[in-house]
């Protein structure tokens, strides 16, 4: 279930209908008699319309008075996270699973989880007609991944020049693409793509929330990144 779509899960009962990318389900297994405890602080808001779904949905199941909604980021496709929903007793909630519990339905998220899923909410497609439930997140995961720490010395530029050499570019590689410098003007770095990045759909989001997050957290003499690559062209007529 990523925007605008639904969710696929681990077991049997489905959560979500229609043609949501990652349907719920699970195989209830046995239940202990203790519950975690229920944390105040609510992760994932779900709106009325979804939580009436999902209630629904569970009403099928066997003691479904006991079953929560477990959400939990799976990965990322582009832009976006990827989710597995899923029926499960809340009672086999680990003890470092966030819980909340709101008008009949507890919503389980692990912790490994709760950064990317902070603020998000859980409702219903925008299309009329349209089956299944969606995960509206503000949060975007890293398209370049995990980079790593990595020393950086000299003035700005040759800071950037490094980064872009040793942590960007070999994870750009691996989609075909590369980023270069074409220089430093104050605080912005004026950065150009290629490869298989050069008139992506995608670039956008690489640059603003992969190429531009990196060089931002790392050389923090520099405040702005500007894509100066014509993606239609070839060319960088932007940068004078």
């Amino acid at each position: 279930m990523v925007p605008e779509g639904g969710a696929t899960g681990r077991g049997g009962s489905s959560v979500c209908s229609g043609n949501a990318q990652h349907q719920g389900g699970v195989s209830l297994t046995t239940m202990t008699d203790t519950a975690p405890t229920d944390t105040a602080e609510e992760i994932m808001i779900v709106t009325d319309a979804a939580r009436t779904t999902v209630l629904d949905i569970r009403s099928n199941e066997d003691d479904a008075e006991l079953l929560g909604l477990r959400v939990e980021v799976t990965g990322a496709n582009g832009a976006d996270y990827t989710y597995d929903l899923s029926l499960e007793p809340v009672a086999e909630a680990a003890d470092d699973d966030f819980v909340h519990t709101n008008d009949g339905l507890s919503v389980i998220i692990p912790a490994n989880s709760v950064d990317a899923m902070r603020g998000a909410t859980l409702g219903l497609p925008s299309v009329a007609g349209q089956g299944g439930l969606v995960i509206r997140n503000p949060n975007r995961p890293n398209p370049l991944g995990d980079l790593g720490q990595l020393e950086l010395v000299g003035d700005a530029a040759n800071k950037v020049r490094t980064l872009l050499t040793e942590r960007i570019n070999p994870a750009l590689a691996a989609h075909g693409g590369y980023a270069e410098l074409v220089g430093v003007e104050g605080e912005k770095a004026f950065v150009t793509m290629g490869g298989g990045c050069q008139g992506c759909s995608m670039s956008a989001a690489t640059l603003q929330e992969g190429i531009q997050r990196a060089i931002l957290e790392a050389v923090p003499e520099i405040t702005e990144v500007v894509d100066t690559t014509d993606h239609g062209q070839g060319e960088n007529p932007y940068y004078t």
